[in-house]
């Protein structure tokens, strides 16, 4: 495989909603499924999400165990991962916590006018800020250029953990390995609360479905996964 291998993460309601409309973040998993959302983290060279995830939820995507950190150094790698973020405007905060923490840098993929938008936006981070890129990833941005400038980065296991245009994105292209759902056990009900994915062309049809490779409980939440690669259904 040229392209690292991908694994789509979501922690969404039965509903399939990733947050209600409330100003606050809607937590949908528990301590256990975070614990082992860490490790994934940990066995990844890189993370990415979209635009929207840094604006609502301003996260840092580290590796929050001491002890996944170390083993980390001990393999020779960054205690934490590569962030990427694929934005279509270039409008990122400069300083937003993505940016600000880590020791491995981050990646800022964009296109079109939003290359110069970003590049603009990111010139004036402090000098102790770790590095921080921008690359033209199309106009639109696809999945296939993110994934070739990350393996060109040495990257061999990519993480993306949303929101919901960035699943539609890499579902709707074919370009993902793995799906893991972690889904809560309620429903939000709410219209206009955002979705795990959009209205798509998806290769995943009933006669070309994706393949159920687990199902657990996990305290009160069911984590599923899913293979997604053609080879591996």
């Amino acid at each position: 495989m040229d392209r690292p291998y991908t694994i789509l993460s979501c922690a969404m309601s039965i509903d399939g909603r990733i947050d209600d409309t409330s100003p606050e973040r809607l937590r949908l998993s528990n301590e256990a499924d975070f614990a082992e959302i860490d490790e994934l983290r940990a066995g990844c060279d890189a993370i990415l999400v979209g635009a929207g995830t840094l604006r609502v939820d301003n996260p840092r995507l580290l590796v929050r165990s001491p002890l996944l950190r170390e083993h980390r150094r001990e393999q020779g790698r960054t205690e934490n991962l590569l962030k990427a973020v694929l934005t279509r405007g270039g409008d990122v905060d400069p300083g937003a916590r993505f940016f600000s923490t880590g020791d491995a840098g981050a990646v800022v993929y964009t296109g079109g006018p939003g290359v110069a938008t970003a590049t603009e936006r990111l010139a004036g981070r402090p000098d102790t800020d770790p590095p921080a890129e921008v690359v033209d990833a199309g106009d639109p941005p696809t999945a296939e250029a993110i994934l070739n400038d990350l393996a060109g980065r040495g990257v061999t296991r990519l993480l993306v953990e949303g929101g919901g245009h960035i699943h539609t994105l890499f579902l709707t292209s074919g370009l993902a390995d793995e799906l893991r759902l972690a889904v809560a056990p309620f429903l939000v009900g709410e219209q206009d609360a955002p979705r795990f994915v959009l209205p798509g062309a998806y290769p995943y049809s009933p006669q070309t479905p994706m393949r159920l490779v687990e199902a657990r409980a996990l305290g009160g939440i069911a984590v599923l996964r899913y293979a997604l690669n053609p080879g591996e259904r």
